[in-house]
């Protein structure tokens, strides 16, 4: 028994050998679940060109948009777990939209299998210029003295910026009032017309207006400063280290997606986070580069979810 347990081993550690050195013979889609155009789709684009480059077979892209990208999810999960689908997810997809939804056609642990993370945009805790603080701990002191006053604006209820205040409020133990728009382009207009004072998001749209003076930026929630503001301090260094946040962009494929296969492409992926072409347009999207193991990505996602969960049993978040 134990020499054919052996035998069997054996067999199998040579297939997937086999299979990880002629793999892939075909193309390989990569879902992305948004549509074409935004950073997504961008980011999705410029890994699928490296790994095209480096696998010798075309990675193209898939655009699956809707339902804040669980139209995209739910694919995914449904496709061959042959290694010849992959699928790009997000903090969305992999966390806070299942925090938000019960009847979700797909579970983010269940149905895939993580490959590493590709990249972060860094929530950055911006004012309007006339607001009173000019720290993030003057902010604090400044909401916990106008409690539910402070507005700052979202794309929507149970979008990843309305939920980025949220967090942010239970981290400062303060209460700030949300205000709803149909995009975070709105929102914006209203911080810069006076209307509200706040926005929890990533840097890379208000950029400009940090760097003209009508918004200013008190803290990057990331554990490193930021290339592109390097003059702004993390939220450790503000006063307030609980309070840490990004939007992840990463690769997963379908669970039970051979491990051979899983290697393969994250060692692809790491190797295109070296390369300078890929470190410059990151940057010029205002992105931080990811990478990291199966292993470490797939325990992220896990607490990632737990966060999520959490955030949206606070602020009483359900989506239908």
């Amino acid at each position: 028994m134990r020499t054919l347990l052996r035998v069997a081993f054996l067999l199998l550690f040579l297939a997937g050998n086999a299979l990880a050195q002629g793999y892939p013979t075909k193309p390989v889609k990569l879902i992305v679940p948004f549509p074409p155009g935004g950073n997504t789709d961008i980011v999705g684009r410029l890994f699928a060109q490296k790994l095209s480059e480096a696998l010798g077979q075309q990675v193209y892209v898939d655009n699956r948009g809707g339902a804040g990208g669980a139209i995209g999810a739910e694919a995914a999960a449904k496709s061959p777990n042959d290694g010849y689908t992959l699928f790009f997810g997000t903090t969305g997809t992999l966390a806070a939209v299942p925090a938000m939804r019960a009847d979700l056609p797909y579970d983010p642990i269940r149905d895939f299998t993580a490959i590493s993370t590709l990249a972060n945009a860094p929530v950055v805790v911006m004012v309007r210029a006339d607001v009173p603080a000019n720290t993030l701990r003057e902010l604090i002191a400044l909401a916990k003295a106008k409690p539910d006053q402070l507005k700052y604006g979202s794309a929507g209820t149970g979008h990843f910026v309305h939920l980025a205040g949220e967090m942010f409020g239970s981290a400062a133990g303060v209460d700030l009032f949300h205000v709803p728009f149909k995009g975070v382009a709105a929102a914006l207009v209203d911080v810069l017309g006076g209307r509200i004072e706040l926005m929890f998001d990533a840097a890379a749209q208000y950029e400009p207006h940090i760097k003209s003076g009508k918004l200013r930026a008190l803290a990057v929630a990331h554990p490193t400063r930021l290339a592109r503001l390097p003059e702004v301090p993390t939220t450790a260094e503000a006063g307030l280290p609980g309070y840490q946040l990004a939007a992840t962009f990463g690769l997963v494929a379908p669970t039970g997606t051979p491990g051979s296969v899983v290697e393969r492409v994250n060692a692809e992926v790491l190797k295109a986070l070296k390369a300078p072409e890929v470190l410059a347009a990151l940057q010029k999207l205002g992105l931080e580069p990811g990478g990291n193991s199966p292993q470490q990505f797939a325990a992220m996602i896990v607490e990632e979810g737990k966060r999520w969960r959490a955030a949206v049993k606070a602020a009483g978040i359900k989506l239908d």
